[in-house]
């Protein structure tokens, strides 16, 4: 039974009702972010029942010894923990003499959350009756401002209901916190300075090891019936970690009070002086006034929805869960950083460690590139370009490999590899292949070809070597083979000839001399700029050749498929249909050799392949490899359901690629694999997207024009989005019986739908 406590509502995510069993799970689902910082939904009062504190700066991240128990050669030295940064929302209050905690009150009721999506604002409300028997009513406004995105605003508000209260509100600032994840229950932060003066307070910290620093501050204001009262903390203590203030208020029946407290922090990663930052932060937010940052805060969001709303009809559930994701996304990461990237956790968890995997290229970027301008995505592959280095070092040490061949890491935060499964680290090597795949679809989708002389070249050149020397010659096939990999199915380890992986490696060699050709002619100076940093040779490329044009697919005559590996077919083939649902999720409930004896299939593996190359193979081999496979996949990955969702539609299977949509866009709202309370799974969001555009839609790109075949799930009355192509945004709605295409901008597009050539021009209303 999945979770069903979330309210469907086209813009919110609304809980009503307190229960301490689903405040983990809330904790992750309102979540909020700004791309610089984001936090866990915990409360702002001190909660003695069970909680996840989490709050975490992009970028900062401490390299936490690897946990083994048999240390192999080639292990990561670390794992990259995201960090659980410094706690500034903090408020412990007490009134008349006791303190507040929603798991000691007598009673909590009409407790409600709201994150509403539209205006990127977090709400919580409600009464309790305090052991004292005084009844009082909660109000508080949080957010992460999108302007200035060094700062966080908390408004809590406190009414008593039946009788005047004494208020104590303690605000505090505390970096004595700890990771849930920690290898060996170490701290990670080390506290160097701790200051205030007024209503501001400052602890800067320093991590061990990376030595990052990051100055935590808030300052606060008290307000009685929405008036700023002139009040000093009448007492504060500090320690050499934390500061908390003391105000005093006291409150007449029906009269409310309220603290208002910025807080949040400035890292040197930005700053010299990130004090002194602290300071100028506090000095705007004061500046601009809490009011002013709310309508700022609305209105900076409103920005990221008019290019990026997918609007549904007809289908609250459906609508809600597009939204989330795309909120989530926006949320974790805006791309005005090229030092930063989208971790699987985002700001709402610290499971996987790590701040990239090969989600970013392989789900991320399409979503990025159609919403945003095309420089965020360039962006994100300048991140690998910036890791290159790293990636030679990492398949030099890690594999001996020579030449600047380069393995970039499964896992990592600088572009060292820091995962420390060897199954994982050593064997899922396809991630290479969605690297170069990345460079390959941004110019197919933007045109900008720029990218592949300056930067790009050399990333597919070192991904070439990599495969030219990963690959093995078989004596016994006559043909190009590589073993002992994992594949994105990841309940296969150390197996031969994974059909994806070996695909993607021929074609990343055949895409790199295709490249190398065209730098050659049309960019020469870059070509030779290039040839000359990495020393190629025509020699070297007909190695590589070589191996391509010989590579080795695993077929079976007899299902006329493509072999997930060459021991495929020796497992007992026992459908997810026959499997007993109390057995699920396997992963939970079965030891690791049995899932890897199982046919079970985790996520789209060969199915990927054809999601990444489906014009390679005819639409009959699509349907062959999906009817083979599908009954075998558990998806029990979060990336799994949208390259399903995307298949059914291709092959107008509507009601299995609706199915598959719902899964993937409320995999954490309905709490599907039961781990919601972890985090949230923001990576595969980007695959919920394109299930929509890519799936129902049936956008592609094709020789520089889009292409559409659209289709509608029976449960919708209609559908929109947008589409930033070329600096041309084209609004593509589809109804039962007809798609409307409009434009803005001020030059002519065409577009195909379903085949036929469309004219759209700017500013009119096209029907097909």
């Amino acid at each position: 039974m999945n979770q069903d406590y979330i309210q469907p509502d086209n813009w919110s995510i609304i809980e009503e009702g307190f229960d301490a069993e689903r405040v983990k799970s809330s904790e992750s689902l309102f979540s909020i972010g700004n791309g610089a910082m984001g936090q866990r939904a915990n409360f702002e009062e001190h909660y003695s029942g069970e909680t996840f504190q989490g709050s975490y700066i992009a970028g900062i991240y401490y390299p936490d010894k690897t946990k083994v128990g048999w240390w192999k050669n080639g292990y990561p030295e670390y794992f990259a923990k995201v960090l659980n940064a410094p706690n500034w929302i903090g408020i412990d209050i007490e009134i008349n003499g006791e303190n507040l905690d929603l798991a000691k009150c007598q009673s909590v009721d009409n407790f409600k959350r709201e994150l509403n999506m539209q205006e990127g604002i977090y709400y919580r409300s409600f009464q309790a009756i305090l052991q004292s028997g005084l009844h009082i009513a909660v109000k508080i406004t949080r957010f992460l401002s999108l302007d200035i995105d060094e700062l966080g605003v908390i408004n809590y508000e406190i009414t008593p209901l039946n009788g005047d209260a004494h208020i104590i509100f303690k605000p505090y600032i505390d970096a004595g916190v700890h990771n849930e994840d920690a290898n060996w229950e170490e701290k990670f932060w080390e506290p160097l300075n701790v200051q205030h003066s007024g209503n501001d307070a400052f602890v800067t910290a320093r991590t061990f090891k990376t030595h990052f620093q990051a100055t935590t501050f808030m300052h606060n204001s008290i307000l009685l019936n929405g008036e700023n009262v002139n009040s000093s903390p009448v007492n504060s203590e500090k320690n050499n970690e934390k500061v908390q203030f003391w105000y005093e208020i006291n409150v007449v029946r029906e009269q409310g009070a309220a603290i208002q407290k910025l807080g949040g922090y400035t890292v040197s990663l930005n700053h010299e002086n990130t004090q002194v930052a602290a300071q100028n932060v506090i000095t705007k937010g004061v500046e601009i006034g809490y009011q002013r940052l709310v309508e700022n805060q609305k209105s900076a969001w409103a920005k990221i929805w008019e290019m990026s709303d997918i609007t549904i009809d007809g289908d609250v559930k459906a609508q809600q869960g597009i939204r989330f994701n795309i909120f989530q996304l926006n949320q974790t990461y805006l791309g005005k950083d090229s030092r930063l990237n989208i971790g699987p956790k985002g700001f709402t968890g610290e499971k996987y460690g790590g701040s990239t995997y090969w989600d970013t290229e392989a789900y991320c970027i399409p979503f990025y590139m159609a919403t945003k301008d095309q420089q965020v995505a360039r962006n994100l592959l300048t991140y690998r370009y910036n890791q290159l280095g790293k990636a030679i070092e990492n398949a030099e040490k890690n594999l001996g490999f020579k030449n600047g061949a380069a393995l970039f890491p499964m896992v990592t935060m600088n572009g060292e590899e820091c995962h420390n499964e060897w199954e994982i680290t050593h064997e899922e090597i396809h991630r290479n292949g969605a690297i170069a795949f990345a460079i390959f679809n941004y110019y197919r989708f933007t045109g900008d070809y720029s990218y592949i002389p300056e930067k790009g070249l050399e990333v597919l050149i070192g991904i070439a070597r990599f495969w030219h020397q990963r690959a093995s010659y078989s004596t016994d096939k006559n043909q190009y083979v590589i073993l002992g990999v994992t594949g994105p199915n990841e309940y296969e380890n150390n197996v031969n000839n994974n059909f994806y992986t070996n695909y993607i490696a021929k074609w990343c060699i055949d895409y790199a001399v295709e490249q190398i050709n065209r730098v050659e002619s049309e960019y020469n100076s870059d070509y030779v700029r290039v040839l000359n940093k990495v020393g190629l040779s025509n020699a070297e490329i007909l190695h590589w050749k070589a191996v391509a044009e010989n590579m080795y697919f695993p077929y079976s005559e007899e299902h006329d498929v493509y072999l997930q590996q060459d021991g495929f077919l020796d497992k007992v083939l026992v459908k997810v249909s026959d499997l007993d649902k109390s057995q699920r999720p396997i992963n939970q409930k079965w030891s690791w050799d049995r899932v890897l004896r199982s046919p079970y299939i985790k996520q789209a593996d060969t199915l990927q392949g054809f999601y990444f190359f489906e014009d390679h193979f005819s639409k009959e081999q699509l349907e062959k490899h999906f009817d083979f496979y599908e009954p075998f996949t558990v998806h029990e990955s979060s990336l799994s359901p949208c390259v399903h969702s995307i298949q059914a539609s291709v092959l107008g299977r509507m009601e299995q690629a609706y199915t598959f949509y719902l899964r993937t866009s409320r995999l954490d709202l309905d709490d599907y694999n039961k781990e919601v309370e972890e985090g949230l799974h923001i990576t595969s969001m980007a695959g919920t997207w394109m299930s929509i555009v890519e799936g129902f839609g049936g956008m592609r790109v094709k020789n520089d024009k889009l292409h559409f075949e659209p289709k509608i799930p029976a449960q919708w009355q209609a559908y929109s989005f947008k589409i930033n192509f070329r600096n041309q945004i084209l609004k593509v709605s589809v109804h039962q019986n007809e798609t409307n295409f409009s434009l803005e901008g001020d030059k002519e597009i065409t577009v195909f739908v379903n085949g036929k050539e469309v004219l759209v021009e700017p500013n009119s209303l096209v029907t097909v």
